[in-house]
């Protein structure tokens, strides 16, 4: 029987995708691990290999067709003695799973009284900055013991936070969990489908209309979002709003560090920049701190076993993390090399997911478009990103008098939920430490 074959997930975060390219025709002989196709993900552009044999019977989606669902059939695989009549009886495609059916909101009913949600300071130490704020108080969402008809409320603790973040009326949903526990897919269902808010709640819009009259219907030009920034605008605001960040911000004296990286390239004939050794430096004090070499769940503190390192690489059409994986275990001429290939393969769009989907800490370095400092969102499920600015000279203080040194600020990001401030200045003091002694960096 003919098989069908379907638009692939090549990312986590994938749902669509473009079909760039068909590297088969239809009528040609198709192996397992024949390329058929250049699919172009929200985050670059990957080989599709095939998985069955046979010939390459019809080409249901043409090569340049952009926002192909993910699970819509694309093309036809014959077996052995098919052919293209055999077609029509091929069976259908199974449709991607559907989403968690959207909770319907209970017409209102006397409710207990809604009580507010304590307002907890802040764990450990503030930030670089000064004292933290306190937090805002939490919108008062309904109280999760009983329900409007009197029953008591289940709720996980991941779908209980999501709903007071979202201010989402708790006794209007039904959940799908064990013996009707509230979970997070019921939250998002809500979300999607505007499920009950909590009084005086008001969504926020987007909508194109609604942003040009704000901003008095001046003339615009109109670019639309790429499947990249749509993915990087969810993933940032997500982070934003559920891991608690905070900053710290060192500076540190790179004098050494440019005179043994210009030993490195006139010895080796390698050109080695100031990040590897930036990426060096993390990858030794997660091994020296490893508080920082880890991830918030809802169950545990998740603290990684390897140290890989993810490094933004600035796109056209948005931003992209390849990955040095157990770079504590890589020498900096290594480093470099990979870093060449991976940053060079990136703006080809040719990275492999394995090499830019995960990481256990990241680095943003804006040192080279001249910034001095500045502060990075927290990649998730990441704990901590490491801002770096520019290497500049400027007068230092030393032994009661002035003198000019290169420096360069470093901020660190911090969740909140996985390190307090006192934990997050002790890595920055190991990363400080590190870059300013280089010799352990070459060892």
């Amino acid at each position: 029987m003919p098989t069908q074959i379907l638009m692939p997930a090549l990312s986590p975060t994938m749902t669509e995708g473009n079909l760039a390219k068909w590297h088969k025709k239809e009528g040609d002989a198709v192996k397992a691990g024949d390329v058929l196709a250049e699919i172009e993900t929200d985050k670059a552009t990957m080989e599709f290999e095939a998985v069955d044999e046979g010939t390459l019977g019809r080409i249901l989606v043409p090569e340049g067709t952009q926002h192909v669902q993910v699970n819509q059939p694309i093309a036809v695989i014959l077996g052995d003695g098919e052919s293209a009549a055999d077609i029509k009886a091929a069976p259908a495609a199974k449709p991607a799973a559907a989403p968690a059916p959207k909770a319907a909101a209970k017409p209102a009913a006397p409710a207990p009284t809604s009580t507010p949600t304590p307002t907890l300071p802040p764990r450990g130490g503030g930030n670089g900055r000064g004292a933290m704020a306190a937090p805002a108080p939490m919108p008062q969402v309904r109280a999760p013991q009983p329900g409007a008809d009197g029953a008591r409320i289940f709720v996980s603790p991941l779908a209980r936070r999501l709903a007071r973040n979202a201010r989402l009326d708790l006794g209007g949903l039904r959940g799908t969990g064990p013996h009707g526990r509230i979970v997070k897919a019921d939250i998002e269902a809500a979300i999607a489908g505007g499920g009950a808010r909590a009084p005086g709640y008001v969504a926020p819009s987007f909508r194109k209309e609604r942003i040009v009259a704000e901003a008095g219907n001046i003339p615009y030009t109109e670019f639309p979002l790429t499947a990249m920034r749509r993915v990087i605008a969810t993933r940032m605001t997500e982070s934003m709003v559920h891991a608690p960040h905070f900053f710290l911000t060192v500076d540190c004296e790179i004098d050494a560090l440019l005179k043994a990286r210009q030993e490195i390239n006139d010895t080796l004939g390698q050109k080695t920049s100031v990040n590897d050794f930036v990426i060096r430096a993390v990858a030794m004090a997660l091994r020296q701190v490893p508080l920082a070499n880890a991830s918030y769940s809802d169950d545990a503190i998740l603290r990684w076993n390897v140290v890989d390192i993810a490094v933004a690489v600035a796109l056209d059409e948005g931003l992209i993390t390849p990955i040095i994986k157990n770079a504590d275990q890589k020498r900096i001429p290594q480093i470099a090399a990979e870093m060449k290939d991976l940053s060079l393969r990136a703006r080809q769009g040719k990275l492999k997911l394995a090499e830019f989907q995960g990481g256990t800490f990241s680095i943003s370095n804006l040192g080279m478009y001249g910034m001095r400092e500045f502060t990075a969102v927290i990649n998730p499920p990441q704990a901590c990103i490491l801002a770096v600015g520019a290497g500049e000279e400027r007068p230092v203080a030393r032994h009661g008098g002035l003198a000019v040194a290169t420096v360069m600020t470093c901020t660190l990001a911090c969740d909140h939920r996985v390190l307090n401030g006192a934990e997050g200045a002790q890595w920055l003091q190991a990363f400080k430490k590190l870059i300013e002694a280089p010799a352990a960096l070459l060892a």
